[in-house]
C-alpha cells in the first residue's frame, strides 16, 4: 500500500472548509438555515479567524451577512465545551470589530447578532439537533444565568435533517461523501475507500466540480479526517473505559466504608458526569449504571437524574 500524500500530514484545512470558503456555498448554507433567498454575494464579508485551529484543523467559518456575525464550525466528534470556545472565539471577532469605537463613549456601540452553529457528523450517537448552553459549564448552577452563550448542534449524518440538507445540496454532498467513505473503509484499505466514494460523487453529480477541480486535495483532506476521526474514537473509548471503571472502584470502595447502597450512589455520580460528558444518550446510561451497580432500572434512573 502506497503512503498517503505529504500533504494528509501536514494539512490544516478540513473538508467542510473547503466546501464553504466561497461565498456562493456559504450563502447557500446560509439561506437553507435561515430560510432567507440572498442572491448578491457582495452583501457577505467572510471573517473567519485564521489562528483558529481545533485538533490540527482550521474547521470554522465565520462571516457578516444582514448584521448577523454566523459562526459555522464542523466537528467530527462531539464537544461540549464548544459554547466556552465559541465565547473566546466572539470575543475576538467583537475586538476586531470595535477597534476603531470608542467603548467608554456616551453612545451605545452597536455589534453584529452573534450567531453560532456547530455541524456534528461524528459517530457517536447525537440527536437531529442539540442545543449546548454555556451555562451547562457553570460550577454553580443559576436559574437566571448573567452571562449565556447557546450554540445550536445539527447531526448531519446521512439520514439526520434530511429538510435542510435537501435545501443545501454542498451541505447534502458532504454528509454523502463522508457516509461512503466511512462505509467502504469497513471493508476495504482507507485510500481505496476514498478514492471509491470520490469516482461515485463525480459519476453521480455529488460535489462534481470541486471534486473534479481539486481531487487530490479533498483526497488527502478525507484521509487526514478519517485518521483523525479513528484515532478520536480509540482515545475517547479508553478515556470513557478508564473513567467508567474509576466510577465503579470509587463505588465500591466507599461502599465498603459506608454501607455499599450509599457508596455506590457516589460511584454512580462519576458515572454519570463520564457518560454525560461522552454524549451517551440518559437511557443507555441508566441501563449501563443499572447493571455495573446492581439496581434496579427505576432506581439506577432516580439517581442518575440527579446528576444529568
Amino acid at each position: 500500500m502506497t503512503e498517503p500524500p505529504e500533504v494528509v500530514r501536514n494539512h490544516k484545512d478540513s473538508l467542510f472548509r473547503l466546501l464553504f470558503r466561497e461565498k456562493k456555498e456559504l450563502l447557500e448554507l446560509y439561506n437553507a438555515l435561515n430560510n432567507t433567498a440572498y442572491t448578491d454575494e457582495k452583501n457577505l464579508e467572510i471573517c473567519t479567524l485564521e489562528n483558529a485551529i481545533y485538533m490540527n484543523m482550521k474547521n470554522d467559518v465565520s462571516f457578516l451577512l444582514d448584521s448577523q456575525l454566523s459562526l459555522y464550525e464542523h466537528q467530527g466528534s462531539f464537544c461540549p465545551n464548544m459554547p466556552l470556545r465559541d465565547l473566546g472565539y466572539v470575543a475576538r471577532q467583537l475586538e476586531r470589530y470595535t477597534a476603531n469605537q470608542s467603548l467608554y463613549s456616551s453612545r451605545l456601540v452597536k455589534i453584529p447578532t452573534p450567531h453560532f452553529v456547530v455541524f456534528y457528523n461524528g459517530l457517536d450517537k447525537q440527536p437531529e439537533q442539540r442545543i449546548l448552553k454555556l451555562s451547562d459549564a457553570y460550577e454553580r448552577e443559576t436559574a437566571e444565568p448573567e452571562l449565556e452563550l447557546k450554540v445550536l448542534m445539527l447531526n448531519i449524518n446521512y439520514g439526520c435533517n434530511k429538510e435542510l440538507l435537501e435545501r443545501c445540496k454542498t451541505l447534502q454532498g458532504y454528509s454523502i461523501l463522508v457516509h461512503r467513505i466511512r462505509t467502504y473503509a469497513k471493508e476495504q484499505p482507507q485510500e481505496e475507500a476514498v478514492d471509491r466514494a470520490v469516482q461515485e460523487c463525480i459519476r453521480e453529480g455529488i460535489l462534481a466540480d470541486i471534486l473534479k477541480k481539486q481531487r487530490t486535495e479533498v483526497m488527502a483532506m478525507s484521509l487526514f479526517e478519517y485518521n483523525e476521526e479513528e484515532e478520536l474514537r480509540k482515545r475517547d473509548q479508553m478515556t470513557f473505559e478508564d473513567g467508567r471503571k474509576q466510577g465503579e472502584e470509587q463505588g465500591f470502595r466507599r461502599g465498603e466504608e459506608q454501607g455499599f447502597r450509599k457508596g455506590a450512589k457516589q460511584g454512580i455520580r462519576v458515572a454519570a458526569d463520564i457518560y454525560k460528558t461522552m454524549g451517551t444518550s440518559f437511557k443507555e446510561a441508566v441501563a449501563r449504571i443499572a447493571e455495573a451497580f446492581s439496581f434496579s432500572l427505576p432506581e439506577a434512573e432516580q439517581e442518575v437524574k440527579k446528576y444529568w
